[in-house]
């Protein structure tokens, strides 16, 4: 997901059987340009990869690269990457041998031209791509041919969207009144268990946890050892706190009604 310049957008409905023609690599004279002046927001998943790839926990990764703002519809908490605090580029980025993290980029950089659009349907997410033709790009003036699905797959961003269609459908949901009316505890709790999972891990094994609720062992040796399960674990918790849906893995035990507080 990016905030976009809606002047660089082509006002074109894209299917994923739509055609273009882009290729950037550093022979183009605009190389890297695309990765400053915009603002990427991180979905978790992103955050799981690249914390990983650093090889920091993700409370370090947050603090060093990123800011905290809210969803405009849902009020739930966003995570930024922090371009003003690294002069309005990419971090991870350098001018001539570009991205320094580039199998583990985030999945609006493995979009990049294409645009993604989420609208959320009675039937579950309805998305759609649009082009996002910057004035310096010249990755348009390249040969090689494209559709949508094409360059998704080659650029592994399939598998991103899979990770994080949970969290995109939580973010998009309405709320009761028809603006934002989530109190801050629920939107602590939702900024820890999707983008610190350090935290989230901690928050299972060392708080009252697992005196409230009912988890197999199965499952707590799972999440203690794998981030990606303990994601996953994370979002069957979150829908379930948020009274979105009930949990068939995790229960509370007789006579606990209420999710525990988020350690300090």
């Amino acid at each position: 997901m990016v905030d976009l310049n809606m002047r660089v957008v082509q006002p074109v409905r894209l299917t994923p059987e739509s055609r273009f023609k882009f290729r950037c690599h550093p022979g183009v004279p605009c190389f890297t340009e695309c990765c400053g002046k915009t603002t990427i927001i991180l979905t978790p998943y992103d955050i799981l990869r690249l914390k990983e790839r650093l090889g920091i926990t993700s409370g370090d990764f947050l603090e060093a690269y990123t800011r905290r703002e809210e969803h405009d519809k849902s009020g739930l908490p966003l995570v930024v990457m922090d371009m003003p605090r690294f002069e309005g580029r990419c971090p991870f980025v350098r001018p001539v041998t570009g991205c320094q993290v580039y199998s583990d980029r985030p999945g609006t950089c493995r979009y990049y031209p294409v645009g993604q659009g989420l609208l959320i349907t009675e039937e579950g997410l309805d998305e759609f791509y649009f082009l996002v033709k910057e004035e310096h790009c010249k990755g348009f003036q390249e040969d090689a041919e494209w559709t949508v699905q094409s360059w998704k797959e080659d650029q592994g961003a399939d598998y991103y969207d899979e990770m994080n269609k949970e969290w995109k459908a939580m973010l998009l949901r309405r709320s009761s009144v028809g603006k934002p009316d989530t109190d801050e505890r629920t939107k602590n709790l939702f900024y820890m268990v999707m983008y610190d999972l350090d935290q989230f891990r901690r928050f299972i094994f060392k708080s009252r946890f697992l005196q409230i609720f009912n988890v197999d062992e199965d499952t707590l040796q799972r999440i203690y050892e794998d981030d990606l399960e303990l994601l996953q674990f994370g979002y069957d918790y979150l829908k379930m706190a948020m009274k979105i849906k009930e949990s068939d893995s995790i229960k509370p035990k007789e006579g606990e009604k209420t999710t525990p507080a988020s350690p300090a």
